[in-house]
């Protein structure tokens, strides 16, 4: 027999001889979160190897935004306080969907409505491209030859056909060339058709917002009360949440250069919005990102990652905020910021192939997340799933963080980000929030909060080997 030493050498094909065996070395779960005997919390994210430190007495500071004196509402300008409002539906590109209340009060999609029928609904979702893309039409166009697909094209023209459509969408894209810096007098010297070849982005590019009704909560009296994800009903939000993956896929769909679809929610000036109007943006692009690829090394190597080293250690570290039968959320460990993570325990990694009871699932957990958080606090909501070219399970999951701190020297010289609030701090706040919520009828009465909660090992169901 050989020694252990030279096993692999000698056997390089089958990596040890019939009969022979060797140990592994073990594979003990780090602690991804550690408390010094100052109070000092050290965290490290086992998906990006971030530290994070949360040094005590940083996170005394209230959380959400100073509002200076709030004004009174002018009555005239009820819903239309912006663009995304309900009377300036001709300020944004042709709209791709709406979901709308029925006359039963259900809900209904509607799809590609021409401009003569805009405002004959209103909309309480509606999916619209960006003005200001990300990866415009021209990215796609001119490095891969992507071109819109011959339904979209159809749509295209037949909006244009119309009057009423044709002077929208010239409107539209005069309003673009100018915010772009051309003058007055450049776009007038530009002909019809000029402009109007710049509009294929409005019908088939890849980047397209989900904008929600409300810019004030109904009967808001001032300025201070905006209509946030967590001002929306669980039944709402469900419908926020649905057209979004529907979006989402649609993307995938139209565009078989794109790779991935992030979706992201900025809320509030902080946390990168240009509105202060509740919607969701998603952008197709040709790669799959940096973080999706340092995620995908690791779960090559481990399918069951995701549990091990999120849900599980939240669970035993008593990080779990709520559940329900199909999601889990907890506090988020290894942040930038204060973070809460929900997690989709479906075994579709697709949000798309997920039962709507799933899908409503998560949908709760995140409304209770905005929720417990307030809309006075700026916050980003991102979504992560499946990269289209991976044949690997992972789950659907969203993170919500809460733009509390300002980046600063500390950081860039050391690598090493100050969080204001430690996980359990975190966990603390949200479910005192959570438990009045729920009493008040405010979120999903299904939510089970921290004790209430299972936190059964490996709940998420995406691994097949662990099902």
């Amino acid at each position: 027999m050989p020694r252990a030493g030279e096993t692999l050498a000698r056997y390089p094909e089958v990596g040890l001889p019939p009969g022979a065996s060797m140990l592994q070395p073990y594979d003990h779960t780090p602690e991804y979160i550690s408390t010094l005997a100052d109070g000092t919390v050290k965290q490290l994210n086992p998906f990006s190897a971030t530290e994070v430190w949360t040094v005590p007495g940083r996170g005394n500071r209230p959380l959400g935004i100073p509002r200076g004196e709030t004004r009174a509402l002018e009555p005239a300008k009820v819903g239309a306080y912006c663009s995304f409002c309900e009377r300036r539906y001709l300020e944004t590109p042709p709209e791709k969907s709406r979901i709308i209340r029925n006359d039963d009060g259900g809900w209904e999609t509607l799809y590609r409505l021409p401009a003569e029928r805009l405002f004959d609904t209103v909309a309480e979702f509606r999916r619209i491209p960006n003005l200001f893309e990300i990866l415009s039409y021209d990215y796609w166009h001119l490095n891969y030859g992507y071109t819109l697909p011959g339904r979209v094209a159809s749509r295209r023209a037949a909006y244009l056909d119309s009057v009423a459509g044709r002077a929208h969408v010239l409107s539209v894209v005069e309003y673009k060339l100018r915010a772009s810096g051309r003058s007055d007098a450049e776009v007038a010297a530009m002909s019809d058709d000029e402009k109007i070849a710049t509009a294929s982005a409005f019908f088939g590019g890849g980047h397209d917002l989900v904008v929600a009704r409300r810019h004030y909560v109904d009967g808001a009296s001032d300025d201070g009360q905006l209509a946030s994800s967590g001002t929306l009903t669980p039944e709402e939000h469900e419908q926020f949440v649905a057209l979004t993956i529907a979006s989402t896929r649609s993307l995938y769909e139209l565009n078989r250069y794109a790779r991935y679809v992030t979706v992201f929610q900025n809320w509030l000036k902080p946390a990168g919005a240009s509105f202060d109007h509740l919607h969701k943006q998603l952008v197709a692009i040709d790669e799959r990102g940096v973080r999706h690829e340092e995620t995908l090394q690791r779960l090559r190597r481990n399918a069951n990652i995701f549990n091990e080293r999120a849900a599980n250690y939240a669970s035993y570290k008593n990080l779990v905020i709520a559940e329900n039968d199909h999601a889990l959320m907890f506090a988020g460990f290894g942040h930038r910021y204060p973070t809460i993570e929900i997690y989709s325990k479906s075994e579709h990694s697709d949000p798309w192939e997920q039962s709507p009871e799933e899908v409503r699932a998560m949908s709760d957990l995140i409304h209770a997340a905005h929720a417990a958080t307030g809309a006075d606090v700026a916050c980003n909501e991102e979504w992560h799933s499946r990269p289209i070219d991976v044949d690997l399970s992972m789950p659907w999951r969203v993170m919500l963080k809460w733009r509390v701190s300002t980046l600063a020297g500390f950081e860039g010289a050391t690598r090493i980000y100050v969080n204001t609030i430690s996980p359990l701090d975190l966990r603390d706040r949200v479910v005192d929030r959570l438990f009045r919520l729920r009493s008040e009828g405010r979120v999903a009465g299904s939510i089970r909060i921290a004790f209430e909660a299972e936190c059964r090992p490996n709940s998420l169901r995406y691994n097949r080997v662990g099902r």
